[in-house]
């Protein structure tokens, strides 16, 4: 009897693999963040990315990050935690699941506790220590909201598209 592959990816690298995949959908030039949802029996639920919201034409989006906060990219991005909480499209956010690149701003863990979302699996925190991200623990941790850093295993995966 042949025996199962042995070498295949767990749900944590197949689901944080998406999140990675979608945010090289973003147009931002200088960070691109994806994010996946997923339901506690391991389907996805929806993606999303850093950009402009529908509509809003990238082109005439300012991708700046520094001057007037009206010639930023920050008066008009949509983070990845909120477009994916966006794009879904009625499932249930209960109890699920995101996996991200980055750890979310106060603002997109405001949504995330908004829409039920019981656990955050981030790749980088990158903005550790700063106020937003205080402010962003801080809620998560009073809400009961789980968060984790994703063990990174070092898996290069290859798409040839």
């Amino acid at each position: 009897m042949t025996k199962k592959r042995e070498n295949y990816i767990g749900w944590d690298e197949y689901f944080m693999g998406v999140a990675m995949l979608s945010a090289q959908r973003s147009k931002d030039p200088n960070t691109q963040v994806g994010a996946c949802i997923v339901s506690k029996d391991n389907k996805i639920l929806s993606v999303g990315y850093n950009g402009a919201p529908n509509g809003y034409d990238d082109e005439a989006l300012p991708w700046d990050r520094e001057g007037e906060f009206l010639e930023t990219k920050y008066a008009y991005v949509c983070h990845a935690e909120l477009n994916a909480i966006l794009n879904n499209k009625g499932s249930n956010l209960e109890n699920a699941r995101i996996y991200i690149d980055l750890f979310p701003c106060n603002e997109c863990a405001k949504a995330i506790i908004q829409s039920g979302i019981k656990e955050i699996i981030y790749k980088s925190d990158k903005y550790n220590g700063t106020d937003g991200n205080i402010a962003s623990k801080k809620m998560l941790d009073y809400c009961n909201i789980k968060y984790r850093k994703y063990e990174d295993k070092n898996i290069k995966l290859e798409l040839n598209l």
